[in-house]
Order: C-alpha cells, then structure tokens, then sequence
C-alpha cells in the first residue's frame, strides 16, 4: 500500500495535478470547515517522455451540455460496443473504429495509465508554422517575422524592399484603432469569398501582409542589416528631459498588424523597452526628469496620475490579443521602473514571458532571452499556442475559478460555481502561450448537501481538456481525467487529514492571496492568510482549550504554518523596499510556475558548505549563518553565495592558492559548481550575488531568513550560535507561540 506522499508524487509526475486534499470531503458543510479549499495546480503541458501522442481524435460523449472525453473511469460494455460517461451517465456508442475493442484489446484511452492521454488532431495549421516569431539564428526558415521600432515615433519596417529601408512612421501621440492601422498600413481587404462555408483562396492577403511579416530565410540578410543600422532615436534630448517614448501605440500596432493578418493563428509581440513610456496613449511618466515616475506611496496616497488611464489602455490591448489568440512578451531592461505595473496585463492575461534587468548588456537578459527558443528532447521549441482548458466535474462538484496567465471563455453551465474564486464564472479559460512548466491553480467547491451522503467508497472526477497548437504546427488535445475518494469529515476525518497536501494547499493559498493583493490593501490581505491559518489550526491542532504548550500539529500539517511564515514576508505581498514594477514582475511569475518553483519562492532554500562534511541544506534561519560557512541560498529570482567571516578572512588571506590547504580551494569551488547548475536552466536567469559577512549585499540573504536572533535579543547570541539581524520583524518561534495562542483560545 502506497503511502499518500507516494500517490501524491506519482499522480503529480503522471497526471501533472497537484490537490490541496487527495480525500474530498462529501458534504458543502463539511468543505468550508476544511478552511483550505479543494483545489488543485494544473501542469497542462508537463513533459512526458513516456506519453507519446495517439494519431487520432479523442471519442466525446454525445450529450450536447458535456462532451466529456471517454477515459479510464467511464464504464463500459464490450459486448454491446457501449460505453457510459463517468460526469453525464448517457450512454454512449462507441465509434466504428473501434469494432475490435473487447477486454483484452483495449484503446489507450481506457488503461488506467493513461489518465493522461494525448490526441494529435490531423488539421493543417500552415499559418501557425508560419508565423511563430522567434529569434533569428534559431528560426525555423519559414517562421514569418515582422519589425516595430519606437521613440517619438513608430515605424513599422516593410521587409521586402531589396536594398533599400523602407518604412511606415506613425505619430507617437495618437491612438489608432485596429481597421485605421490597417487601412494606413494597407492592409485592408475585401469581403472574403465563402463557398460551402469555407472561404475560399484569395492570394490578396499573404501579397499585403508580406510586406511586413516575412519568413526568415528570405528577408535574413535583409534584417540582420536593418537590425544593424538601427540607432537611437535622433529626436535630440533636452537636458533634464527623458526621450520620447510612445510605447503604447507601438504596442498598439504591433496587436493590429497581427490582428488584420493571423487572427487565432499562434504568434508572439516581443517587446523590448529601454525605459518607460513617456508619451501618447499609455504613458506611466512625462518627459520632465525633476518629476520622478510613480512609486507605491504615490498610488496609495492617489498621486499617481497617469497610471488609472495607461494601465486601461495596456489591458484593452491585451484582451484584444488574447481573443486573438497571441501572446505579449515583455523584456524590459534599465536601471529605472519602466512600467510594468501598468503593462503587466499584456504579458498576464496572454500568457506571454516578462524578464526585468538592469540592461540589455547582462548575462541575466541574454541568456534568459535564448533560453525563450529552447527545445525539447524532440528537437522541437518548449512553447505552445492558442491553448483552451475545459474543465468538467462530477456532479458533486462546482469549479470556482482558476489563477494563471489566463482569461476566462465565458463558458457557463451547471458545474460553473456562483462562488468565485480567480478569475471564475466559467469552465472553460483561454491560455495563448505556454510551455511545460505553466501552471494553473484551479479551484472548487463541494456542492453535495450534508443531508443527501455519498454512498460509501464514492469517487469525485475532474477532467481537464486542453487544446492547443504545438509548435510543430499539429494541433493536439491533451486530456486528464483524474479521481478521489469522498469521505464522511465526521467518521473519517483522520483519512482527510492524512491526505492533505501541504505544499499544494500552501501554493494554492498564496495564490489566492497574491491574487487578492493586486486589489487588496497589504494589510487586509495579511489578516485574511492569518484567519485562515488559525482557523486551519483550530481544525487540525490537537490541544487543550486555552493551554498552548497542549499544541500539536499531525505531520501533515506541520510545515503549512513555516510557509504561511515565509509567504507573510515574501516580495509577493510585501511591497516595502520593492519598487511597483519589481512587484508586478514577481508576481508575474509566481502566478505561473509550477509547485517546486513556487515553493522556492515562498520559502527559499539554503545549503551549507563547511569542512564537517558534504553539503547539507539547512534551516532558513540566522542561526545558520556561521564563521567556518559558506551558504548557497536559492530564491527563484536570486541566488546568494555568502560566506562566513572566518572563510571570508581566508580568502583575503590567499590560502586557496596555497598548496597544503587545497581541501579549501575545493570548498570555495563547491557552492559555485552548485550555483551554475541552477544558473543553466532556470528560466528567467536569476541574478547572482557573491557576497561576504558584512558585505552591502548581504542583505539579500539576511532579509530572507528566520531572524531568530535579532539586535532586540543579543542574549541569546554567542559566536556560534548564528548572526544576529536588525530588524524588527517577529521570529517564526514568536510567530508560532502567537499562533498556537490564538488556536486554543476559548474566546476566538
């Protein structure tokens, strides 16, 4: 019997689905004790080496309002070639196709280990292969692409000019809707034929658009010279001044030109910005450099002027993509903000990559930049298009939402919750891009009433149908059919709790609570995470009332509340010392990574080296910081190696070059070694630190830690017993006395 870390573990690497509970509680009353909604992280394209695709449609149930996809927990009847949907009942004819099936020929879709299953749906998707843009020397030679610069004005480059640079300049300052962008561009057509509801072949529209959008292995040279010859903007700069910068219209055409051409036909808008939009519809910032651009107390205190109207005008063009079916990636590098926060939208809602740096000129931008063209072990790119998820439930279910790089389908129906949680009033989301590690959390709500039980050993199913353009050109459908165990929460309880993911369960709460503070005042999201913390523990604990040396967490539970801890202090929902955009750009990622990476965000992992033996990671707390230490600390975003006093002193002191100390030129290396196997694969690059005790970047470690000892308590500090930090934030040991308090007490 496997235990429920190991079924948790193989559903995850098989089914790419992680539940907050692998045992449901059967009734509604019930679920909202629970405190932790059922829910799940969602790895639509997790990358299976064993699951290669069928060469054939999936079988759909025949019932209009479910079409759910026939799977292995449908029930079926080999004799009479029938089967019966596992979420409708209706009984099903099985396709022509499948005449040979009986119980020993069975389809794949009908084994039990393909809960998973992907169909390769023979469609001609020529205009997908054509279009995906992507960086010139790794193209594939028939990619189409396209050129868009901007200062004070926009030009959109015509490509099929032989030796000569030709292109269309639009004012900076006007908004243009999509048919006048396609009209001054040239790019309007006439009405399209239609015979027997196709349309038919009009050579008109490839001829106009190719103006604009070529393959690369005609117009390579072409553009390498372009991209060669481009210069800053020649519109001098009056000191004191920033340069004109009309982003939003560049942006703007970039969505109408794709718009008029490839709508719902897989393709990337890759913007690279240098600074912030200082003018024209979406500027965050005027050109006046004695005025600084908007920071959080500006917003908070409703001082940020242009920031209402530019953030509307971004999100109006990131829904008209999305409905499109492309993507916005954002690449943003300088020193200052450059508007993320208002931008954000276009990379969020259209699944799209957003990388910050500090230039284009870093490692971190040009290596995150190639990895965007990476591919897999097939030999094909890791990025997918045009994606839709649909998601159904037994009847014992509703869904309430999903948060991700999404936008809802609108798609009502009787497993659509009124209760929502994300972005909810649907059962089905659009996904415009997205790659083997995006991650949607989809949350539900148990609806069985308390009075109407499930019959004993009852099963709860969710199926997840995703559809998508693999970069290949096929389309393909991949479906996920997963089951549960209800359990009565007032006999059965304890086989609940045993079954409860702690790490999904927290990921899933950050989640709601990251989602909430892009609305939400930061305090009122705190308190929020904290009443559900103590109300779990309620639940959960065992304890004697108003004793709470009596606590006790199962070890089910025990590592939720040291997330919680790490979650309250993260950069997802502290913005002190974080500029809008930094903000804006984590959260960005955490609303897409998967549950390893989001748990290293969370709660960073450290490792030591030291003379006593081979690395070890080690609690994220001061007293971890020692003299004879190195500490490699991974946050996601950053990765930290600091060394201890006494090994910074040898250091200085050279006896790395010495021949008797070699054992300490190896431990010097080590945690380098280490740091660049995470530097080569994680996408976006995270910034590297090298930093010393007492070094000014120190504090990017000692901001991450437990400050279990701090300049308030130096009693409890000896030489090795830690370092001790300034600040005044409380320690996990308070933060878990405060916690086990408010658990046992009578009165809350």
């Amino acid at each position: 019997m496997a235990t429920y870390l190991e079924f948790i573990q193989q559903n995850e690497e098989r089914d790419g689905v992680r539940f907050s509970w692998n045992v449901w509680p059967s009734s509604r009353l019930e679920a909202t004790r629970m405190v932790v909604p059922l829910a799940c992280l969602l790895t639509p394209l997790k990358e299976r080496l064993d699951l290669p695709p069928v060469q054939y449609e999936p079988v759909l149930c025949s019932r209009p309002t479910c079409k759910a996809v026939l799977n292995p927990l449908c029930q079926v009847d080999y004799r009479a070639k029938l089967w019966a949907c596992n979420f409708c009942f209706q009984r099903n004819q099985f396709p022509p196709a499948y005449a040979g099936i009986s119980e020993v020929n069975q389809p794949a879709e009908l084994m039990p280990q393909f809960s998973t299953i992907e169909y390769i749906v023979q469609e001609d998707l020529q205009a997908l292969k054509e279009s995906l843009q992507m960086s010139l020397s790794l193209l594939p030679a028939d990619a189409l692409v396209g050129l868009i610069t901007f200062g004070r004005m926009v030009q959109v480059h015509e490509l099929s000019c032989e030796g000569i640079s030709k292109s269309y300049v639009f004012r900076g300052t006007k908004d243009l809707t999509a048919k006048q962008i396609q009209d001054m561009l040239g790019l309007s057509r006439p009405a399209v034929p239609i015979q027997q509801g196709r349309p038919l072949q009009t050579p008109e529209q490839p001829v106009i658009s190719s103006r604009f959008l070529q393959p690369v292995h005609k117009i390579d040279m072409n553009l390498t010279d372009l991209l060669g010859e481009l210069q800053r903007d020649p519109w001098p700069v009056t000191q004191g001044k920033r340069p004109l910068r009309s982003t939003g219209v560049a942006l703007s055409i970039a969505v109408g030109l794709l718009e008029g051409t490839f709508p719902n036909t897989g393709a990337r808008i890759m913007l690279f910005t240098g600074g912030p939009p200082t003018q024209g519809p979406g500027m965050v910032v005027g050109d006046e450099l004695k005025t600084p651009i908007r920071s959080w107390h500006d917003i908070e205190k409703d001082n940020a002027r242009f920031m209402k109207k530019a953030t509307k005008h971004y999100e109006t063009l990131a829904n008209r993509t999305a409905a499109n079916g492309h993507c916005i990636d954002i690449y943003a590098c300088a020193l200052d903000q450059t508007g993320l926060l208002e931008m954000k939208c276009c990379a969020n809602l259209t699944g799209g990559h957003m990388v910050m740096g500090d230039s284009f000129n870093t490692s971190l931008f040009k290596q995150t930049f190639q990895r965007v063209f990476n591919k897999g072990f097939n030999g094909e790119f890791r990025m997918a298009f045009g994606a839709s998820l649909d998601v159904k439930t037994s009847r014992e279910l509703k869904i309430a939402g999903a948060i991700g790089p999404c936008i809802s389908l609108n798609a009502k129906g009787p497993c659509v919750s009124e209760n929502e949680l994300g972005i909810g009033g649907t059962s089905q989301w659009k996904i415009c891009s997205l790659d083997p590690s995006t991650t949607l959390a989809i949350y539900f709500e148990v609806v069985n009433q308390h009075n109407t039980p499930i019959p004993q050993g009852g099963r709860g199913a969710v199926q997840f149908v995703t559809q998508y353009q693999h970069s290949s050109t096929q389309k393909r459908i991949r479906v996920t059919t997963i089951a549960r165990n209800w359990a009565d929460a007032q006999s059965q309880l304890q086989h609940i709790e045993a079954a409860f993911d702690q790490e999904a369960a927290a990921v899933l709460m950050a989640r709601l609570g990251v989602y909430r503070a892009e609305s939400e005042e930061g305090p009122d999201v705190l308190r929020w995470l904290d009443r559900q913390l103590i109300r779990l523990c309620q639940k959960f604990g065992q304890y004697n009332k108003d004793d709470p040396n009596s606590f006790r967490l199962s070890e089910s539970f025990s590592l939720y509340p040291q997330f919680m801890f790490h979650l309250r202090r993260s950069p997802f929902l502290q913005v002190f010392n974080n500029s809008p955009d930094e903000s804006s750009y984590y959260r960005h990622h955490f609303a897409r990574q998967d549950l390893t990476q989001s748990l290293i965000m969370i709660q960073p992992i450290l490792y030591a080296y030291s003379f006593h033996g081979p690395p070890e990671p080690v609690l994220l707390d001061s007293s971890s910081i020692l003299p004879d230490r190195i500490l490699l600390m991974d946050t996601f975003f950053q990765i930290v190696i600091y060394l201890g006093e006494t090994i910074a002193q040898w250091q200085k002191a050279g006896y790395q070059d010495m021949p008797e100390y070699e054992n300490f030129k190896h431990l010097l290396q080590a945690p380098l070694d280490d740091a660049q196997e995470i530097l080569q694969t994680r996408f976006p690059m995270p910034r590297y630190i090298h930093t010393e005790h007492g070094g000014s970047q120190a504090r990017f470690l000692l901001s991450k830690v437990n400050p279990s000892q701090t300049h308030n308590n130096l009693y409890a500090w000896g030489q090795e017993s830690g370092a001790p930090i300034l600040t005044d934030d409380v320690s996990l040991q308070v933060f878990m006395d405060h916690l086990k308090k408010l658990a046992v007490s009578s009165a809350s």
